[in-house]
């Protein structure tokens, strides 16, 4: 399934003109400042101004590529839903002036179409992990109160009012240590280390009948999960008419059927084969040093 259709950066000739219409010289850098020019000057080093998109389309590239620009480039001008925030220099709203879309022939961006950044991974992560540490210490309060109920060596009952409280005390002097804690403490978010927790964030927030964009979706995903996530994805297209824009450096992920991937380290950056990436190359090279420890 396609909703989007192409995508059209700002020219080089829209970059430079922009730019001399400027008093004041313009630097390249991600920190918020008066002068700062991202995301201009980024993608006419690279000859990149037009993206053809498939059901899966993929931006490869090392650290500084661009990619994940490009991602958000893309998401703020379709104005698809985020959560967690992203460099959003002063110019950014400018830049998007210059940027067009054309969506599939009658279709429409729809309406639960978001991208799902590393961040919001992340903050899921810390969500967690706060929650927690907030039980664990609710633990040891939990503790402390057992033993003090185990050390007291009766009840006082001053009036009728006392006489539940009572039952319950009698039947917290019978129990154990951990039933009393069970039956206080609240469910724990556990059982799911910190990959299958962030794998769960793709399968929960992914829908059907929808566009998603993902920023480096391997991220804290062991190998194993790397390719459950592929057939997720596979799946999502092929039986639920969700179309992905992914920026990756995974060979799991670049090797789904079909993918069209755009290569951000080569100027101009191309369409490539996954096989041909330089990364990939770098896995392959590896693992056939090491083919006689497979024997």
């Amino acid at each position: 399934m396609q909703y989007i259709d192409s995508f059209s950066l700002a020219s080089e000739k829209n970059e430079v003109d922009f730019i001399l219409s400027k008093n004041h010289k313009l630097n390249m850098t991600c920190y918020p400042s008066d002068n700062n020019a991202y995301p201009f000057k980024i993608f006419p080093q690279k000859q990149l101004h037009h993206l053809d998109f498939g059901a899966i389309t993929m931006f490869y590239g090392g650290n500084g590529s661009g990619k994940s620009t490009l991602l958000n480039v893309i998401a703020e001008k379709l104005k698809l839903k985020r959560t967690a925030p992203f460099n959003n220099a002063p110019l950014f709203d400018e830049y998007l002036r210059f940027c067009d879309f054309e969506l599939t022939f009658g279709r429409k961006v729809p309406d639960g179409s978001k991208i799902i950044a590393s961040d919001d991974v992340f903050d899921f992560l810390l969500d967690i992990r706060k929650i927690n540490e907030g039980i664990d210490r609710r633990r040891e309060e939990l503790f402390d109160e057992y033993e003090r109920i185990q050390n007291t060596k009766e009840f006082r009952i001053n009036s009728i009012d006392d006489y539940e409280e009572l039952k319950q005390y009698n039947r917290d002097k019978k129990s154990t240590k951990s039933a009393f804690t069970a039956k206080r403490l609240p469910k724990e978010l556990v059982g799911m280390s910190n990959g299958e927790s962030a794998f769960s964030v793709f399968t929960r927030e992914i829908k059907s009948d929808a566009l998603y964009l993902l920023d480096e979706p391997e991220n804290s995903l062991s190998a194993t999960l790397q390719n459950e996530l592929a057939g997720f994805i596979e799946d999502s297209v092929r039986f639920y008419n969700c179309q992905f824009i992914i920026s990756t450096h995974s060979p799991f992920l670049l090797s789904l059927k079909e993918a069209k991937i755009y290569d951000l380290d080569t100027v101009p950056a191309q369409v490539k084969k996954w096989t041909e990436l330089e990364n990939v190359r770098v896995y392959h090279d590896f693992f056939e040093r090491h083919m006689d420890s497979f024997k």
